[in-house]
């Protein structure tokens, strides 16, 4: 008698487990909400998902035009910043060398340096590193 009730049971338990998806579940409980609730969920879902494909391509564009604007405009006016920097740099280092540290220092800041220390009408050239 054991033995038939637990065929029994075992056979119950096999009928609960129906195979189904997802999709086909909520298809199923999508059937107990009225048309109008079921089409307004439709087309808010498809407003959604078409806002996000715009909202998506128009940010890839804009990211293009900004990447590629920052590198033809902007770039190489901080490669030509740097660069004069860098010249002012070496000219300072050649000012410390010729008149010592103090004078590189302070003539730097008043624009003097090596042409305040130059009698009037005359006028240093610098030599440019080939």
């Amino acid at each position: 008698m054991t033995e038939l009730v637990k065929d029994t049971k075992i056979e119950d338990d096999e009928e609960e487990f129906i195979d189904e998806t997802l999709a086909e579940r909520l298809w199923g409980l999508s059937e107990m909400f009225p048309d109008s609730v079921r089409s307004t969920c439709s087309t808010a879902a498809n407003f959604s998902w078409n806002s996000t494909k715009v909202c998506f391509k128009f940010g890839r564009s804009a990211l293009w035009i900004l990447a590629s604007s920052f590198t033809i405009l902007i770039l190489p006016v901080m490669f030509e910043k740097e660069r004069a920097s860098m010249h002012e740099q070496q000219l300072q280092q050649q000012r410390q060398i010729l008149l010592g540290p103090n004078t590189a220092v302070s003539g730097s800041g008043s624009g003097q340096g090596v042409m305040g220390m130059m009698p009037p009408g005359l006028t240093p050239t610098v030599a440019s590193s080939p």
